[in-house]
This record gives structure tokens, sequence and C-alpha cells, in this order.
């Protein structure tokens, strides 16, 4: 039997937007707001040093679809790809090796005439810890042992000069500030190592059709996804579960938690949404209303009819609604960026037994600006603020807190060509802790990065980053870029 007073504090989790990061300097993406910053790739630019190969706004029709091409490849296809392999070791007790993973990705693209371009690309995952470790329950094992993904692949066409169309797997990258999602609140994401990965392997491409209307300086896109993607969460007892759970987890804990149930396949369960941006005196801004199922679950507490065990958790996607919008300034060498996002429909988690099905619907509003600009001695600085905001009743009784005012500081400096430092701190000063990620990235060889890192959390246990406070991490990766 596992004991009622146990499970209340332990086991309800807030779903929806959260202001979360990683290490990602590039544009971010999203329905929740999230930090993001990994460096893995040699500093050609600052987009490829930390994995986001597409800019916000780009300034043509091929630099939006990723389609300029040279006479060499419009004869064939252009290959690209990467190797990859990370070790983490969690220090935290009860240690124990975390990842040992291998990661080969492969891409092609090229074109079929002028105005038809194509692209296709997929990943696999083996990972060695969880092939062999017999610290994880079987599930969780299974589950992240070996992975093959989906990549983008999609076909681009032009019907007109102001009319470009790209049908099938995409990245939809909505958002403005660094290393964040507010935004971005199309594409799904790969959850299962938290934020702590590049924003590459995070995002999940939604198989979409997406229309492009181009007029002087001011664009509008159009999205229609058929069949909605969703945040790949694991298995309970996975050591960044959305829920916190005892380290190792038992199995009848385990076993309290559903898999989570998908809407029906059906056109009216699509998600849908339409962005407009316009440059105005050097302000480039942009406005959006997106209608879709949350990309992550709420976790509903269902009866069972067992005085044992009275309940279980059943994770489900509720329909909510998004506004939002954002603007970019540049100012010589300092940017300044902001976004909004109010949200509609989201169910949130609460500790109280007397919530029907322990959830409740709160609208939100999430905000954030951003500053970034370069120091002395190769040094760049990014400093960012953001604030979540309930309507429809307090945050006091949400299980996991990620209300009130936040901020991050990112510092990177280059001590030669080959050696990068870098530390990222992320804080939420109300109840939801924080995280810090200190880092140093080593280019040995040409398109080689080496890299080494320590993943600290901190904070209280019912807070959005201190759920994760016995996950510290120590962790070296390389990569191979061909």
């Amino acid at each position: 039997m596992i004991r009622l007073k146990f499970l209340v504090p332990a086991f309800v989790l807030l779903v929806g937007p959260a202001p979360v990061l990683a290490q990602d300097m590039g544009s971010a993406g999203s329905d929740a707001p999230r930090l993001h910053f990994a460096a893995a790739e040699p500093p050609r630019s600052r987009d490829a040093l930390f994995g986001d190969t597409a800019a916000p706004e780009p300034a043509s029709k091929d630099a939006l679809f990723g389609a300029g091409s040279s006479p060499a490849e419009k004869s064939g296809a252009k290959w690209s790809g990467s190797f990859e392999g990370l070790g983490a070791y969690t220090y935290s007790d009860p240690a124990h090796w975390s990842r040992g993973v291998g990661r080969l990705t492969l891409a092609a693209q090229g074109e079929l005439s002028e105005s038809v371009k194509w692209k296709l690309g997929g990943r696999v995952d083996g990972d060695l810890v969880y092939a062999t470790s017999n610290f994880y329950l079987q599930p969780v094992k299974a589950n992240q042992r070996f992975n093959a993904f989906w990549g983008e692949n999609y076909i681009d066409f032009s019907a007109s000069d102001s009319w470009d169309f790209r049908v099938g797997a995409q990245q939809i990258i909505w958002g403005e500030v660094v290393g964040l999602f507010f935004a971005d609140v199309v594409s799904a994401r790969d959850m299962r190592e938290f934020l702590l990965p590049r924003f590459d392997v995070i995002r999940i491409p939604p198989w979409a059709a997406r229309a492009e209307y181009f007029s002087g300086d001011s664009h509008v896109e159009f999205i229609w996804i058929p069949v909605p993607t969703f945040d790949r969460i694991g298995k309970p007892g996975a050591d960044f579960y959305p829920v916190r759970l005892p380290s190792p987890t038992p199995s009848a804990v385990a076993a309290l938690f559903l898999d989570p149930q998908r809407p029906d396949r059906s056109l009216s369960n699509s998600n849908y949404g339409i962005r407009a941006n316009t440059l105005v005196s050097g302000w480039d801004m942009a406005a959006f209303y997106y209608r879709s199922f949350s990309s992550s679950p709420t976790f509903y507490r269902l009866p069972t009819g067992t005085p044992d065990q009275p309940f279980v958790f059943q994770p489900l996607y509720d329909r909510i609604w998004q506004a939002g919008g954002t603007v970019t300034k540049d100012f010589g060498e300092m940017v300044l960026r902001a976004e909004a996002v109010y949200a509609n429909g989201q169910g949130y988690g609460v500790t109280s037994l007397s919530v029907p099905l322990g959830v409740v619907k709160r609208s939100t509003l999430d905000y954030i600006v951003s500053v970034e600009f370069p120091l002395p001695g190769d040094t760049r600085l990014n400093i960012q603020g953001f604030q979540r905001a309930y309507f429809n009743g307090s945050a006091s009784d949400i299980a996991v807190k990620s209300d009130g005012f936040g901020a991050t500081i990112f510092l990177s400096t280059k001590l030669s060509a080959a050696f990068e430092p870098q530390i990222l701190w992320i804080q939420n000063f109300k109840n939801g802790g924080g995280l810090v990620r200190p880092r140093l990235n080593w280019y040995p060889a040409k398109n080689t990065a080496v890299g080494f890192g320590v993943d600290i959390f901190t904070g209280p246990d019912d807070g959005y980053f201190g759920r994760y406070n016995n996950r510290d991490r120590v962790y070296a990766e390389l990569r191979y870029d061909f």
C-alpha cells in the first residue's frame, strides 16, 4: 500500500508554460517559457555554437526556408551530419551513471527546380547506461536505451514572388529571445533530459503545412498541423520525469502513473495558427495566435475504487489557445528583445484533495525582456528578466511553483581560439529554484568540439527547478560535424 500522506505532496505536478532555461543562445521555441543553454559546435557563429540554425526572422525567402544553394548543390543532394558522444554521472545521492549516449545525425537537401526544394533528415540515439544499468526500472530503460527520430523532412515550393509553401516535418520557430521558450509555442520537445541538451536535440519538428506571404518589410505566416506532436516525458522513474519521485523509484510507485492519453486523430483536433510581423523604424514587431493542444500533459487524479490506493494519475492534454507578440531592436552591438504570451485553457495540478481530479484551469501571462551586448576580451553577456502571472486564482495551491519574477545571466568568453569557458545562471526568486551551468568548450580540431560541464539544480522540492535538486551531475561530450 502506498500511503496518501506520501502521494499528495510528492506526485502532483505543474503542466504548461513555465520559466525554464538550458544552454542554447540562438532562437528558442515552445509553448512554455523555457531557458536553454548547451554549446556543442566550433564557434563559427553564435547560432552554430549553440545549436540553433534557424534565425527568427530571415532577410529573404530562401533564408527563411533554408534553401540558399550553390550550382554544385543543384546538381545533387548536399549531405551533412554529426556524431556525438555524451557521458554524465549524477553525483547527488544516490550517485549513479545517468547518460552514456552515442548519437548519429544525418541530413540531405537539394532542389528539384528553381522553385521546388527538399530536405530529409533524422537521427538515432543509443545509450549504454540504459542498456546495462540496474538503477532504473525496466520501462525507463526500454524507453531510453535506443531511439530513432525523424528530423526535418519537407518539400518547399513557390507559387509567386510573394507566396512560399512548406509541407512536411519542419521546425517552426516564433520566438525572438535568446535561449528561451516563450513565444515559440508550436514545436513539441523531448523533455526526457529536461532542458539540458541543445535545442536541435530537444525540438520535435511537427508535421505541418505552412504558407508564407511576403510584402516589403512585412510577412504573414499560416500553419496547420493536422496531427499534433506532443512532448516526450519518459517513464516514471526516469531522472527528469515531470513529477518528483523517489530515486531510485519503486515499481509500486511508478505504477501509479499511467501512460499519457493522446487526443483522437481528427480534423477537429488539429493545431493551427497565424503570425504576422513587420519592420518599423528598425523595430521588428510580431503578433501571433495559436490554437492547439498543450504539448505537455496535465496529470489528472483519477479514482480507482480501491481503498488501499484510491487514485492514479493520468496524463492528459488540454485544449488551449495562446496569443502574444515579440519585439526586437538592434542598438549598435546591443540587442534588445522582448516577448509576451497569454495562454487560456491550461490545467495545473494542485495539492488539495478537495479539488476535483486534482486540477485547476488557470490563464497565465508570461513575459520576458532580454538584453545582449559584447564586453572587452571577446566576451558576451546576456541578461534576461521574466515573470509569470496567474489569473482566475492565485498560484499558492499550484503543485510545482514557477510564478513570480526570475532572471537569467549568461556569460561567455574566449581564452584562446581553442578554449571558451561559459556559465549560465537561471533563478526564480520566489519558489521555483534555479539552475547553474558552468561549462568549458574545447575545440581541438576543425569540426570537432569537446565540452565539460556541471548541472546544478537548487531550490525547494516543489519548485520548477528544485524538484530536480537531487539530479546534479557532471558530464563530458564530444561532437564531430561532417
